[in-house]
């Protein structure tokens, strides 16, 4: 395990770098937008392959290498368990993130459009 979470930092470190090196910083805006832009873009999609992996690894333990020891079968089932239970609270927490930013208008200096009413019926 300290393997993997060794070669997944390595692997995040790789891919952010140009993010880190090519962006251009001129204010705090600026820097919040990098920060939630990294997050969505580099750190959730790691994480829901993590939990994919741990998910496809309880299952093949559960249903090929388990399928004459009971306590292998268990400890994929519990990898199975943990896998579904990690894609609930990263879907989750990721839906109230996009909620709070897209109240707070994070990273949206748009705003809110209005619609106009030139040029119908006078």
């Amino acid at each position: 395990m300290k393997k993997l979470l060794t070669l997944t930092s390595g692997a995040l470190a790789v891919f952010a770098l140009p993010l880190v090196t090519s962006a251009a910083v001129s204010n705090i805006s600026d820097v919040g937008s990098l920060i939630i832009n990294t997050i969505n873009n580099i750190f959730v999609p790691v994480l829901f392959a993590v939990a994919f992996i741990v998910f496809l690894w309880g299952a093949f333990n559960t249903f090929i290498l388990g399928a004459n020891s009971e306590d292998v079968k268990e400890k994929g089932k519990s990898l199975m368990l943990w896998g579904l239970i990690g894609f609930f609270v990263m879907v989750s927490v990721w839906g109230l993130v996009n909620i709070l930013t897209g109240t707070i208008i994070l990273g949206n200096n748009a705003g809110v459009q209005h619609p106009t009413t030139t040029g119908v019926g006078g």
